[in-house]
């Protein structure tokens, strides 16, 4: 059974399509990138998966079942801006997401179980790189250094599946690669299935192990709101999916022709 199914799925507000007929399947363990046009609905596709937004018909299914209305521990998020506490310390900032998980009516933890808790937020943060860090605040960090915050604040809650939302955007190129390969090596320690949302074409083969396309398929000058995207190429990228199944061709190999050219133009 796959992880993640997408059956026919829309996704409308009004009289605007945002997404039709949207069909998949993603098993866990793999990296799917996702790349399109500005408003061809990515986003809105990452907040169903999280369950902010629910599908307006069709079925979004989680190991068979309807996908919960609402976030859970399953599913964690990184967005492009910087989502953590300014007024917490880094390590003030994992803890509170263990909290807000393991006791939301008081979000706060005591006793033996806020140790435990605080010691895997320390682990995290040296995960991430941020050992040295946990005691500085976010306005005292890099970029770079408050989207390693992020990742660790949403894996604190061990989630099945991670959530990017153009996570990198805003870095400069060496701060980028760097947290290519963190994110990397995050993926394969915690065995993640993720999902990320891309406009750097060459990003998403280099590293997702599948590589999807939004697109719309009809258009209508005179109703540009009428029709909705969908998935219009899933081409297998240059890494293979570890844990998972092995996928893959790469990017030198010329998947790339397979994306029509206007595509190539508008995520440049």
């Amino acid at each position: 059974m796959s992880l993640i199914e997408l059956r026919q799925v829309w996704k409308s507000y009004g009289d605007q399509v945002v997404l039709e007929r949207v069909n998949a399947s993603v098993e866990a363990g793999e990296f799917v990138t996702v790349v399109g046009a500005s408003g061809c609905g990515k986003t809105t596709f990452l907040n169903m998966l999280l369950g902010t937004e629910a599908p307006s018909r069709g079925e979004l299914l989680l190991d068979g079942q309807p996908l919960p209305a609402e976030p859970d521990s399953r599913r964690g998020i990184v967005f492009q801006r910087y989502s953590v506490f300014p007024h917490l310390t880094a390590l003030q900032n994992v803890v509170v997401a263990r909290e807000f998980q393991m006791s939301r009516l008081l979000a706060r933890l005591v006793g033996r179980r806020r140790r435990q808790v605080r010691q895997e937020s320390l682990e995290l943060l040296s995960a991430v790189g941020l050992a040295q860090s946990a005691d500085k605040y976010p306005h005292e960090l890099s970029g770079g250094m408050q989207q390693r915050l992020a990742l660790a604040q949403s894996l604190i809650n061990k989630p099945r599946i991670l959530l990017l939302d153009e996570p990198f955007g805003a870095l400069d190129p060496g701060i980028r690669a760097d947290m290519h390969q963190l994110v990397l090596s995050l993926w394969r320690q915690h065995q993640l299935t993720i999902f990320m949302v891309t406009h750097d074409l060459k990003e998403g083969f280099y590293l997702g192990t599948r590589l999807w396309v939004f697109d719309k398929v009809r258009q209508d000058p005179h109703a540009p709101q009428a029709y909705g995207a969908r998935i219009t190429y899933d081409l297998p990228a240059g890494r293979k999916a570890e844990p998972g199944p092995a996928v893959g061709i790469s990017l030198d190999r010329g998947d790339s022709d397979k994306v029509p050219a206007k595509l190539l133009l508008q995520t440049e």
